[in-house]
């Protein structure tokens, strides 16, 4: 991965030699603040042509074609195209070259490989995306036995900031009920602190996937990445994995 730059955060997982992915950072960009200095978001009120100046460097870094997305807070499951952007919160491709590319700034960016190193996705899930099933989902575009999917956590709103309200919790523990484990009670009555890493590896232990990799982040306090909730007018970061095209 050497011809990524500096700014970039390079996953750790036994992924296949041809699998490469990559994780922004908010270094290494042209955006003014607030949005300083890498961000990648086109929807969050920062200049286009520093947005496209960052998306190019981006590319020309990876080496790979990013497949961006309008992501809705849903479960549909596009197939990687950086020609078209899809409204859909993941995609997945068995074209090398081709990156898998989902934005975030608190919600969970989750890779996907097979271990034979033929497919590639990447998810983004927010509380209302996980407990809807948008991993599932995108386990199901990938068409593997469970045991053949390595899955990386990405950089995601921390268990000592996530605080949700009862119907969070509830909406996962009525599906898996080991979901409790994932929430802790909060300072103020009726409130939780929730283990969003915690609850992703409940949810694909349950399809069978447990080469799980990743977590132990917290955007909101590690400042090397955007957080909405930290600050609400803010930028995005990419997370990104693909089929190397060499």
């Amino acid at each position: 991965m050497s011809d990524l730059t500096p700014s970039l955060l390079i996953p750790d997982w036994p992924a296949p030699a041809g699998v490469r992915a990559c994780v922004t950072t908010r270094a290494g960009g042209v955006s003014l603040p607030p949005y300083d200095t890498f961000n990648l978001g086109d929807h969050v009120g920062d200049a286009p042509a520093a947005v496209a100046e960052n998306r190019k460097r981006l590319t020309d870094g990876c080496r790979a074609d990013a497949a961006w997305l309008k992501q809705v807070h849903g479960l549909a499951v596009a197939y990687a195209n950086p020609q078209v952007i899809d409204e859909a919160d993941a995609s997945w491709t068995d074209t090398p070259g081709i990156a898998c590319t989902v934005m975030t700034a608190d919600c969970l960016p989750a890779l996907f490989c097979d271990r034979a190193g033929t497919r590639v996705a990447a998810a983004h899930a927010g509380w209302r995306g996980l407990a809807g099933g948008v991993l599932e989902a995108t386990l199901d575009t990938l068409d593997s036995d469970p045991a053949e999917i390595l899955v990386w956590l990405g950089p995601a709103i921390g268990p000592q900031a996530f605080e949700v309200g009862a119907e969070v919790r509830e909406a996962f523990i009525s599906i898996h009920p080991q979901a409790d484990e994932a929430f802790v009670p909060g300072a103020q009555p009726g409130k939780f602190m929730a283990d969003i890493y915690k609850l992703a590896r409940i949810r694909l232990a349950a399809r069978g996937v447990t080469a799980v990799y990743g977590g132990g982040y917290c955007t909101v306090t590690d400042p090397r990445f955007f957080s909405y909730r930290r600050a609400s007018t803010t930028g995005r970061f990419a997370s990104l994995v693909w089929l190397d095209a060499r």
